[in-house]
């Protein structure tokens, strides 16, 4: 049986316009289309999990607004846990307003409203009702300090911790000996390493840095050209698809929803990568976050 997949992280409502080209700073484009989706990192990732057949628990905290209730409807409906997302009377949801241009490169710009008031205590009931095994799935859109506690107490209680580094930020050294795995792509890396990641040879220096500062195993994501995994018995790029990208706006969560289901299965680290990134090579070629995430059927 798949070992249960627990994601604590951040919910957003994406606020998205279709735009010729990105606007300069100063600068109003007149975009097209306009769509508002179901966003933020943790969310993201565990629909992507759910969807490509994950037993997925979400903990989260959205505010008491439509938007909340919204997201907490959604997830219902995707099949996930949602016993322990909080609801916050004093910050409403969080949102992002995101740009994406007729390449399918995005900016993006987020108020985390009630994401940034995930305490440490409110994540324990979940921590202490997970079985050992399973794995947990953490990004950097809920404060730091919740993050740092999770870590430590997934470490003590035998959970598989899965940490995508995004966005950007420094960790302290602390953090990378209790991690099974972290998925940074080049920009994360290199502010993680000092390495500045351009190629195949730098990827391998900056992987080699993490699994040296104590991460068990380092994927580093390099977009179309694929993932470099480093451990103690890997070594090597996987490859993805050539696809015609339409908006590159959740690939990230995607792959990493996608990789924990893969390794909640039982595949070797290679495969769940290779399953990882056909899963993220189809959910560029749509448009939103959530609504871009493939499922079982699609990669089969």
């Amino acid at each position: 049986m798949a070992a249960q997949i627990l994601v604590i992280g951040s919910s957003n409502t994406d606020m998205v316009v279709k735009t010729d080209r990105l606007p300069a700073p100063g600068e109003t484009v007149i975009g097209g289309t306009f769509l508002m989706n179901p966003g933020g990192k943790g969310a993201n990732q565990a629909v992507a999990a759910a969807r490509l057949g994950g037993l997925v628990t979400f903990v989260a905290k959205v505010g008491a607004d439509m938007f909340g209730q919204q997201a907490i409807n959604g997830f219902r409906a995707e099949g996930i846990n949602t016993t322990y997302i909080l609801t916050d009377e004093n910050h409403p949801s969080g949102v992002a307003l995101i740009n994406v241009d007729a390449t399918g490169e995005n900016c993006i710009t987020v108020a985390p409203g009630a994401n940034a008031h995930l305490l440490p205590a409110e994540t324990e009931t979940a921590l202490q009702r997970a079985d050992a095994g399973t794995l947990l799935l953490l990004q950097l859109e809920i404060p730091l300090s919740t993050v740092e506690y999770v870590v430590r107490q997934a470490a003590i209680r035998g959970l598989q911790v899965i940490l995508n580094p995004a966005p950007a930020r420094v960790l302290p050294p602390t953090l990378f000996p209790n991690l099974f795995l972290i998925t940074p792509n080049e920009t994360e890396a290199e502010l993680l390493t000092g390495i500045r990641v351009t190629d195949l040879s730098t990827a391998e220096q900056a992987a080699r840095k993490l699994h040296e500062m104590g991460v068990s195993n380092v994927i580093i994501t390099l977009g179309s050209k694929g993932a470099y995994v480093y451990s103690s018995t890997h070594n090597q790029l996987i490859t993805t698809d050539s696809v015609k990208a339409v908006d590159t706006t959740a690939a990230g969560d995607c792959f990493n929803g996608a990789l924990t289901v893969g390794l909640s299965e039982g595949q070797s680290l290679p495969d769940a990568i290779a399953f990882a990134c056909k899963a993220a090579s189809i959910s560029v070629t749509r448009m939103g976050a959530q609504a871009s995430m493939p499922k079982r059927s699609d990669i089969e």
